[in-house]
């Protein structure tokens, strides 16, 4: 008869599923010369913040683009962070993709149209290498996801340019401290200033790195608000329904634990 006072399953099928939940949460961080910083999205209940993203997509288009891609990104997933669709269409006019074959064979170029993904500054793979002494600049869609400690070891690495130690030569890179072996090959690329805010917010060094990965944390993840907001409601259900059944389970069983 003891059996019946062990704890239910449904206990242990409701801690096992909220620590799922919360796991997906966090990422853990290589160990490493980064800061640990807290950004708007971390934690169960953050979120990114779209103005933050909206500005780190002008630090991208006007220093960025230059060099890297965002081939997994349309311009109509720019409605997810705050623009209209009249913003969208403006913002992708200014670029240009193939056409289609006309009747006569012939392939032109057209402007770029909210159902096209990023334009990429290269025509090809070999035109990347050689503008980059061959090697080919990593596309920053998921460079968040991609790189072990996020958003943090990004936001170090664009802060972790300095001078290099009067003992270390550098023959051929940058000297960074956040980088795994100091030497970078790409130069540094926010200083400050480098771009005028359209909603007027003060271009510090700090503010472009911060929305630039605010940005990149969206092109990674655009459903991350949504999948946090899903999740506490989940949170919340296997709490109410965990309460439920145990008092189920006290009633069900009173007569027999008496």
């Amino acid at each position: 008869m003891k059996n019946y006072y062990k704890i239910p399953k449904i206990f242990f099928i409701s801690f096992i599923l909220i620590n799922l939940f919360l796991s997906n949460l966090f990422a853990a961080g290589p160990d490493g010369n980064i800061t640990k910083m807290k950004f708007s999205f971390d934690g169960i209940f953050g979120v990114i913040d779209k103005a933050s993203a909206r500005r780190g997509l002008q630090v991208y288009n006007e220093i960025c683009a230059g060099c890297h891609s965002l081939e997994h990104v349309s311009y109509r997933n720019l409605l997810d962070i705050g623009f209209s669709n009249d913003q969208v269409k403006e913002f992708a006019s200014q670029f240009e993709v193939t056409a289609e074959p006309d009747s006569d064979g012939e392939v032109n170029m057209r402007s770029a149209i909210p159902s096209d993904k990023f334009v990429s500054p290269y025509q090809n793979d070999n035109q990347a290498k050689a503008m980059n002494n061959g090697a080919i600049p990593p596309d920053l869609s998921l460079i968040i996801k991609a790189r072990a400690g996020g958003a943090s070891y990004f936001y170090s690495l664009l802060k972790g340019y300095e001078d290099p130690p009067e003992d270390k030569e550098l023959s051929n890179g940058y000297y960074n401290i956040a980088y795994p072996g100091n030497v970078i090959a790409m130069p540094q690329p926010l200083y400050g200033d480098d771009v005028e805010y359209a909603d007027g917010t003060e271009a510090t060094m700090e503010q472009e790195i911060i929305d630039l990965v605010s940005f990149l944390t969206w092109t990674g993840q655009p459903e991350l608000n949504d999948r946090k907001s899903m999740g506490f409601r989940v949170f919340l259900f296997l709490v109410f329904m965990t309460s439920v059944l145990f008092l189920s389970y006290r009633k069900i069983w009173k007569k027999i634990k008496g």
